[in-house]
């Protein structure tokens, strides 16, 4: 939902960065790497109850993941790049509540596990229209600078991030906020359910 506007919001920072990350010789990939590698160290400090550590290489690593888009513009992007992006990100989405979970099972196990159910709702859901999408030869109007039809909703990354960022601030809330979280992410797999059938006819 607020995805548009903060990455409009950024681009430029984005981009000037980019620009000078091109010149030091850095790669999309390299950073989609990097990203993933700073991320999963979130998910471990966060198993081990180092929550505000966790807090910080999350942050960083959602930079990277803006950085390697705003590095693959200002040179090629390429499919090859688009395909590890979105792959891992889905990973490290998965990560977070996992990570929970394993720093107290008895407390955060069920709603790890109902989160993680309904992340498989949006992920499916958005990666099933892109294939569509990209079948029809469809573009998005709101995302044209992605590598593929990228369908919004009511539970984006901005979104996801902010869950995050409450969970590792509050961790001891964390059940409330996943279960909380997974009743909008049903919504918007039930919305992108509905804009496909439509769509698709």
């Amino acid at each position: 939902m607020l995805d548009r506007a903060i990455q409009q919001a950024i681009k430029p920072v984005l981009t000037r960065a980019a620009r000078v990350l091109v010149s030091w010789g850095v790669g999309a990939d390299a950073l989609t790497f990097a990203g993933f590698a700073v991320g999963m160290g979130a998910a471990l400090s966060i198993a081990l109850h180092q929550y505000m550590i966790g807090l910080v290489l999350l942050l960083l690593s959602r930079l990277l993941d803006g950085l390697d888009g705003a590095v693959a513009r200002t040179t090629t992007p390429t499919d090859r790049g688009g395909f590890l992006d979105i792959t891992l990100d889905f990973l490290f989405y998965a990560a977070i509540p996992l990570a929970f979970a394993v720093a107290d099972p008895a407390t955060n196990a069920l709603a790890a596990a109902v989160l993680l159910a309904a992340f498989i709702g949006t992920g499916s859901s958005f990666l099933a229209f892109a294939a569509v999408a990209e079948k029809r030869r469809l573009t998005s109007m709101a995302f044209p600078d992605k590598s593929f039809y990228f369908l919004g909703g009511l539970t984006e990354a901005t979104e996801t991030l902010l869950a995050f960022t409450a969970m590792c601030l509050w961790p001891q809330h964390f059940a409330v906020i996943a279960y909380g979280f997974a009743v909008l992410c049903g919504i918007t797999t039930a919305l992108r359910i509905g804009w496909g059938w439509q769509r698709f006819r």
